[in-house]
C-alpha cells in the first residue's frame, strides 16, 4: 500500500493565553467639595476634557439657609489627566462624602483589566508582551504590568492589569481581549492530520524500513496546521501525514512523499 509521508520537522511554537477583560483608568483621582452642603453654580469643563493641576472645574455657591460655609467655592483639579464628568444640573447639591462630581484619569492612562484562569495564574509573569484587540478589531500593543494578589472566592479566577502602550484612544469601560505572550517552545513538528487520538490517547503512525510503527506520543502547542510533539518523536522522523484506522503496526507500505 502506498501513503503519504513527510519528515518530522523542528520548529518553534509560541505559548499564548487568551483572555479578555474591561479598559478601566490605572489611577483615578476624586473631586469632591471640602464642605457639605454647597450647590452646583457653574460648570466648567466638559466631559472627557484634558485638565491641569489647578484648572477650575466647577463653581459653588452657597444656599441662603446655609449660614457659616463660603458664599462661593472653586473646585480644581488635582492632577493633569482626563476628566470624567457625573452630570448635575445647576443647582443641585454635592457632598463631600457623597459621589464625586469629578474623576480624572491621571495622565490619562488607561490599562485593560482581564480575568485569569487560576492554573495559568503561574505562568503570568509582569513584563510579558501582549496583543489587545478591541471589538472594533483595533489591535494594541501592551504588557502585563500587576497580577493582583487575590483569587476572587465565586468564579475562582484571577486578575491582571495590561498596561496599553501608546495613545491607543480607547475608553474606559470598553471590553477587550488580549493574547497574553508565556513564552516559546522548540522541539519535533507534524501535520494535526497524522495525530489519532484514541482511548490510550495520541498517537502517531512512523514508516521504519518500510514497515508501520504506531507509537504513543505527547502533543503540546498548535500553530496554524502543526502540533507540536514533546514525547515519543524526534525531528526526522517519517510519520503518515493522514493517519488512519486502516494502517496498522507492522503494516508493509510504500512511503510517498
Amino acid at each position: 500500500m502506498s501513503v503519504s509521508v513527510v519528515k518530522a520537522k523542528n520548529a518553534c511554537f509560541a505559548d499564548r493565553l487568551r483572555v479578555s477583560g474591561i479598559i478601566v483608568a490605572r489611577e483615578e483621582i476624586l473631586v469632591r467639595p471640602e464642605v457639605e452642603g454647597l450647590l452646583v453654580g457653574q460648570v466648567l469643563v466638559e466631559d472627557g476634557a484634558r485638565v491641569s493641576v489647578g484648572q477650575p472645574l466647577a463653581q459653588l455657591v452657597r444656599p441662603d439657609w446655609l449660614p457659616g460655609s463660603p458664599a462661593k467655592a472653586t473646585l480644581t483639579a488635582h492632577a493633569n489627566g482626563t476628566l470624567v464628568y457625573r452630570p448635575l444640573p445647576v443647582g443641585a447639591a454635592i457632598s463631600a462624602r457623597g459621589e464625586p462630581m469629578f474623576r480624572i484619569i491621571r495622565d490619562g492612562e488607561l490599562e485593560l483589566l482581564v480575568e485569569l484562569p487560576q492554573a495559568s495564574l503561574a505562568d503570568v509573569k509582569p513584563g510579558q508582551r501582549a496583543r489587545i484587540e478591541m471589538l472594533d478589531a483595533t489591535g494594541l500593543d501592551g504588557e502585563v504590568r500587576l497580577i493582583l494578589p487575590e483569587i476572587d472566592p465565586l468564579t475562582q479566577l484571577g486578575h491582571a492589569r495590561l498596561q496599553l502602550r501608546g495613545n491607543p484612544g480607547v475608553k474606559p469601560g470598553a471590553f477587550a481581549t488580549a493574547a497574553i505572550d508565556l513564552g516559546e517552545s522548540c522541539g519535533a513538528a507534524v501535520p494535526l492530520s497524522s495525530i489519532l487520538y484514541g482511548p490510550q490517547g495520541a498517537i502517531v503512525q512512523v514508516v521504519r524500513d518500510n514497515r508501520v510503527e504506531t507509537r504513543r506520543v505527547s502533543v503540546g502547542l498548535f500553530n496554524g496546521e502543526d502540533a507540536e510533539i514533546r514525547e515519543g518523536l524526534t525531528a526526522g522522523d517519517t510519520v503518515v501525514v493522514r493517519a488512519g484506522a486502516f494502517l496498522r503496526e507492522g503494516d508493509l507500505v510504500r512511503p510517498m512523499p
